[in-house]
């Protein structure tokens, strides 16, 4: 066994913290642990110890940066349901050519051609383009999350999944036939209506001729300054012998206050008087139990006897953790982003960096929409990694170092997966 991976009980031991310590920052996400043979988490020392530095305000800064390869590649893609360019910009980063992009968005077409307007963009419902005749190496596409019907489950590929905007990704593969096909969605994908959703989505390209294998991706250990997860479908087509890999997590994270070091001054959205009184008794880190009771419930109303941890209601972030996941407003009640010390939301540049967009990347459209476009996307960052895990694919150069090779799932892996 690695000397550097220790039990729980080892590892608080070795830095002087209690075991407790140690599993509230594995449930913070600040830290991440692995398993033994015998199923016991093991966590890395080195990682730990980081973690305290930065506790205990001695640590060094990580670098906050946006990736760039300086090395171009030959290898294409195309683009779809594009949005403010996340994962465009991030694969672009990562070396690979984007041809194509498409977004029916008005705002979001507008920040992509502010920013790149040699990109091929075209503005418009994916449902009306043809992509027949197109060459490319790779297709990728953040398709929305709708409901499947599953009336003609055994009647092929049109029939389980036409309506759904998966099947306007699903026929963009069908007709150009790239040597990859990428997938993003949300990590609630994988237990959506108890898996059928995606295990119809896998055997729709298996049916196409792809070999199919999916995963997780943890973006705050992936150079993003932020707690975002996203299920990644990776399919290969199966006339090429190629290995699947996906981005391997690093052992650190970026904390807020990394990230957001020097940030440009922008406008942002504000909190009424009212609001702003019950925040400014929220400590940094903190959220809506930190408050006294009365407070409690008046501000939360009736949710206050409901269930669940409600953990986003008056929720001010930490400087020493990535932030929360940010959605399309920082001040909606149930996933609040107060700003670590200043009791306000965080403002749309603010929300930029923690993306990581670069700073002059600029936003069209009103101020929600900005908010709405970033909140939206793929961190860049992210799409950097995967870009560069799809480069060693299709140059079947796999370095195991920085990346996870992935096997494709069978029909009873798949069933395994989804339904034990």
């Amino acid at each position: 066994m690695n000397k550097n991976l220790l039990t729980v009980t080892e590892t608080a031991e070795r830095i002087g913290v209690s075991a407790d310590t140690i599993r509230r920052w594995e449930k913070k996400g600040l830290i991440k642990s692995t398993r033994s043979e015998y199923n016991y988490r093991l966590f890395n020392l080195d990682e730990v110890k980081r973690i305290k530095d930065r506790q205990d305000g001695s640590h060094f800064p990580i670098k906050f940066e946006v990736l760039k390869s300086k090395h171009k590649t030959k290898y294409t893609t195309i683009e779809l349901f594009t949005g403010a360019g996340g994962t465009a910009l991030g694969l672009e980063n990562s070396g690979l050519i984007n041809t194509l992009m498409v977004e029916i968005d008005r705002n979001a077409v507008e920040t992509l051609k502010i920013n790149r307007p040699k990109w091929n963009v075209i503005h418009d419902d994916i449902r009306n383009i043809s992509f027949k005749g197109k060459s490319v190496d790779i297709v990728e596409g953040g398709f929305p999350c709708q409901a499947f019907s599953y009336a003609g489950k055994k009647l092929g590929f049109e029939d389980k999944t036409k309506g759904t905007l998966f099947f306007e990704f699903a026929r963009c593969v069908k007709e150009t036939m790239p040597k990859i096909a990428v997938g993003e969605n949300v990590r609630g994908l994988l237990r959506h209506d108890n898996g059928k959703t995606l295990q119809t989505m896998v055997e729709a390209l298996q049916e196409i001729g792809y070999k199919v294998a999916y995963k997780i991706v943890r973006a705050q250990y992936l150079d993003v300054p932020q707690k975002r997860e996203r299920l990644i479908i990776i399919g290969v087509r199966n006339d090429l012998d190629l290995p699947i890999l996906f981005p391997k997590e690093k052992d650190y994270v970026v904390s807020l206050k990394d990230a957001l070091r020097g940030v440009p001054k922008s406008e942002g959205q504000e909190y009424t008087e009212k609001k702003k009184k019950v925040l400014e008794l929220v400590s940094p880190g903190g959220y809506w139990r930190d408050l006294p009771v009365d407070i409690q419930k008046e501000y939360m109303g009736a949710s206050f006897y409901m269930g669940g941890g409600k953990t986003g209601m008056a929720r001010r972030l930490s400087w020493d953790e990535p932030s929360l996941t940010l959605t399309c407003s920082p001040a909606q009640k149930q996933t609040e982003r107060c700003h670590p010390d200043e009791t306000r939301p965080l403002t749309y540049r603010e929300y930029a960096r923690i993306q990581t967009f670069p700073d002059e990347w600029k936003f069209a459209g009103s101020l929600g929409a900005k908010y709405k476009q970033i909140g939206n996307a793929v961190p860049v960052n992210l799409g950097y990694h995967l870009g560069k895990s799809l480069i060693a694919m299709l140059e079947n150069k796999p370095d195991l170092e920085t990346m996870v090779e992935i096997f494709p799932v069978s029909d009873e892996k798949l069933k395994k997966t989804l339904f034990d």
